[in-house]
C-alpha cells in the first residue's frame, strides 16, 4: 500500500477519534490543576509544622492539644487513584469498543476497504492511534498521580502504598491496564453485531478483570507476603511501612506454624512462660515490606499487558474472518 492510501487511513482514522483524544486531553488538563492545587496546600500543611511530631510509620498522630487526629486532605489524591483504576473500563467501553464495532455496525469499512486500504491496515491505523494515545493519556495521569502523592506517600497522616487507590493507580500497571481495555473493546467491538452490545460486554469484562486483580492483591496470590519473626520475650518491631497479610502466630523448634491464640498474651512474662510450655521458639507475622510495591506493579504490568498482546493478536487473526 503506498504512502499516500496509508496517510489518508491514518487522517478518517483521526477525524473518527478526535472527539475522543479531546475529552481525554481536557481529562488530563482538569486532573493536572487540580493535582497543582490540592498540592500546593498539602505542602503548605507540611511547611506549617504541625506534623512535625508525627513518626512516619502508620501508628494515627495527633494534635497535642485536642488529641484529633491529623490528617493531610488526600480525599481529591484518591478520586484521581480510582480515576486510573477505572480507566480500562472508560477506555474499552468508550473507545475500544466503537473502534471497529462503530463502521462494522453501520457498513462504512466496506467504503473504506473498495479505496485500496487493506484490512490489515484499515485496522492498524485506528488501533495505532488509539493506543498511542491511550498510553499517553494513561502514562500521564499516573505520573500526576505519582507528583501529587510524593509528599503524603507512607504516612500516617497521608496514603500508604498499599492502599488500593495508589498501588492500582499509580505506576506502569496504569498504561497496561488502560491497552488491556483498549484491546478487549477493539476484539469485543468485532465480534458483537451491535456497539451497545460489545460496550456491555467490554463493561462486563474490563471490570471483572479489575476486580480480579484486586483480588490478587488482597490474597497476596502472584506476591507472597514475607514471614517475620521475633521472640516472645519482647515487644516485636513496628511493621512501619509494610503490608499485613493478616497472618499471626507461633512457631515451634521443628518449624510447625500455630494460631497465636494459643498463647493469647501480649509480649512479657506470660507469653515467654507460655511459649516455653508448649515448644514455641518464637512468634511470626505475614507482611509485604514497602519494596513489593514494584512487585505489584510489574506483576499486573505484565498480566494485563501480556492479555493486551493476546487479545490484539486474535483481533487481527479474526479480521479476515469478520470483515
Amino acid at each position: 500500500m503506498n504512502s499516500s492510501l496509508w496517510h489518508g487511513s491514518l487522517w478518517l482514522a483521526w477525524r473518527q477519534q478526535r472527539v475522543l483524544a479531546g475529552v481525554g486531553a481536557a481529562v488530563l488538563a482538569a486532573a493536572a490543576a487540580i493535582a497543582a492545587y490540592y498540592r500546593s496546600g498539602m505542602l503548605d500543611a507540611l511547611r506549617s509544622g504541625l506534623f512535625d511530631h508525627c513518626d512516619p510509620g502508620p501508628v494515627s498522630c495527633t494534635r497535642s492539644d485536642t488529641g484529633v487526629p491529623l490528617l493531610l486532605d488526600i480525599q481529591p489524591l484518591q478520586y484521581l487513584g480510582a480515576l486510573n483504576i477505572a480507566l480500562p473500563v472508560i477506555i474499552g467501553v468508550f473507545w475500544g469498543a466503537p473502534l471497529l464495532g462503530r463502521d462494522r455496525e453501520l457498513g462504512t469499512h466496506r467504503m473504506v476497504l473498495t479505496q485500496g486500504v487493506s484490512r490489515g491496515q484499515w485496522f492498524a491505523s485506528r488501533f495505532a492511534l488509539a493506543a498511542a494515545t491511550a498510553v499517553t493519556l494513561s502514562g500521564l495521569l499516573a505520573g500526576v498521580f505519582a507528583w501529587w502523592w510524593r509528599p503524603a506517600a507512607d504516612r500516617s497522616y497521608g496514603l500508604f502504598w498499599y492502599e488500593t487507590t495508589a498501588l492500582s493507580g499509580s505506576g506502569p500497571r496504569v498504561v497496561a491496564a488502560a491497552l488491556f481495555g483498549l484491546a478487549a473493546g477493539t476484539l469485543l467491538g468485532l465480534l458483537a453485531r451491535r456497539v451497545l452490545a460489545a460496550m456491555g460486554l467490554t463493561l462486563l469484562v474490563t471490570g471483572a478483570m479489575t476486580l480480579v486483580l484486586e483480588w490478587t492483591h488482597k490474597t497476596r496470590l502472584l506476591v507472597p507476603p514475607h514471614i517475620y519473626t521475633s521472640a516472645g520475650s519482647v515487644p516485636k518491631l513496628p511493621m512501619g511501612e509494610k503490608w499485613s497479610a493478616g497472618h499471626y502466630g507461633l512457631i515451634t523448634a521443628s518449624g510447625r506454624r500455630d494460631d497465636v491464640m494459643n498463647c493469647p498474651f501480649p509480649s512479657g512474662a506470660q507469653l515467654k512462660d507460655c511459649m516455653d510450655r508448649n515448644g514455641y521458639v518464637a512468634r511470626f507475622y505475614e507482611a509485604n515490606p514497602a519494596g513489593d510495591y514494584w512487585a505489584f506493579q510489574w506483576t499486573d504490568t505484565a498480566v494485563l499487558g501480556g492479555l493486551a498482546l493476546l487479545l490484539t493478536a486474535v483481533t487481527v487473526l479474526l479480521l479476515r474472518r469478520r470483515i
